[in-house]
């Protein structure tokens, strides 16, 4: 039997041989969103730095060198933090700082969240490294939330007793309400942590204690910053209004925090020009580190992909 005439009269489907299969494609859907997610990042960037992010800096900015330096320090503290759990939980290189930059700075520019979205993107293209990375992303932001509100009713006790007679009875009420829905939001977490941590108990711990730790760091940080820029004001003074800023953006049933913390610095230290002048410079700064950042990460994303 002629073999070559059979195989001749056999079509070759070269379409066919072409297709990638299912699970391949979907093994890309991490890759898209990630990219997705960093393209948003840069225009939403451009459009904050483009609008009135920049009218900070327009004022007279600190000439104590210490200032930048604390603001450095107060600035790369929640990625480090982050970077100190998932390196315990996944042993995950110092490449992956540049990832933790990008969750963070997602969730400050787009919208809540969105960074956890991007990290979780980022780990699943990274299975080597970690089998099932929606476990732990999970169980980090909750405990996150629920350290940020530990810190923030500790807070509450710590100032109550000293601010007590400042307060009308309709803001006491506001305070007590929020008190309470504070508890409301951390109490379900922790009657079914068992269903809802994927963690050992043991991490769970251990991870809420570093959270813990960033919050009071970047309070203590952003507290000195604050002194270097107007050392005119004591750093006990500072210290107790980074406190009150804390609990302002904590409080779930205060309908604008920033006013509300703005008139009890203007309470406190009476500056009220000085410290919204003040406030506007470290926002403008963050920014543009921020644009500087994901610039950079950008071009090192290029050339790797080139020299590749």
């Amino acid at each position: 039997m002629n073999t070559s005439a059979v195989e001749a009269a056999i079509p070759i489907a070269p379409d066919l041989a072409g297709l990638e299969p299912v699970e391949k494609i979907k093994r890309r859907w991490p890759v898209f969103l990630g990219g997705a997610l960093t393209l948003l990042m840069i225009i939403g960037l451009g459009r904050e730095l483009f609008g009135s992010g920049l009218a900070g800096l327009s004022r007279a900015v600190p000439t104590n060198p210490l200032f930048y330096l604390v603001f450095a320090v107060y600035y790369l503290g929640p990625p480090t933090f982050d970077y100190i759990i998932f390196r315990r939980l996944w042993q995950i290189p110092i490449a992956g700082m540049a990832a933790l930059h990008k969750k963070r700075i997602s969730n400050e520019v787009l919208f809540g969240y969105s960074g956890e979205a991007y990290f979780y993107a980022w780990a699943r293209q990274r299975t080597q490294m970690v089998a099932a990375p929606f476990g732990a992303v999970k169980d980090v932001l909750i405990l996150s939330a629920i350290a940020g509100n530990a810190v923030t009713l500790m807070v509450v006790a710590l100032a109550l007793p000293l601010g007590i007679n400042l307060m009308k009875p309709d803001q006491f009420n506001i305070l007590l309400g929020s008190i309470g829905v504070i508890f409301a939001m951390s109490l379900p977490f922790l009657i079914f942590s068992k269903r809802v941590f994927s963690l050992p108990r043991g991490e769970l711990w251990w991870v809420f204690g570093v959270h813990c730790v960033r919050i009071v760091f970047g309070s203590v940080m952003i507290a000195i910053a604050w002194h270097l820029a107007m050392p005119q004001i004591s750093v006990g003074i500072w210290l107790v209004l980074s406190a009150a800023r804390l609990l302002a953006w904590r409080l779930p049933l205060v309908p604008n925090k920033e006013l509300l913390f703005a008139n009890f610095a203007i309470l406190v230290i009476g500056q009220g020009q000085a410290l919204s002048e003040l406030m506007a410079l470290i926002a403008a700064l963050t920014l543009c580190v921020h644009v500087a950042l994901i610039a950079g990460f950008s071009i090192h994303a290029l050339l790797t992909r080139k020299r590749a």
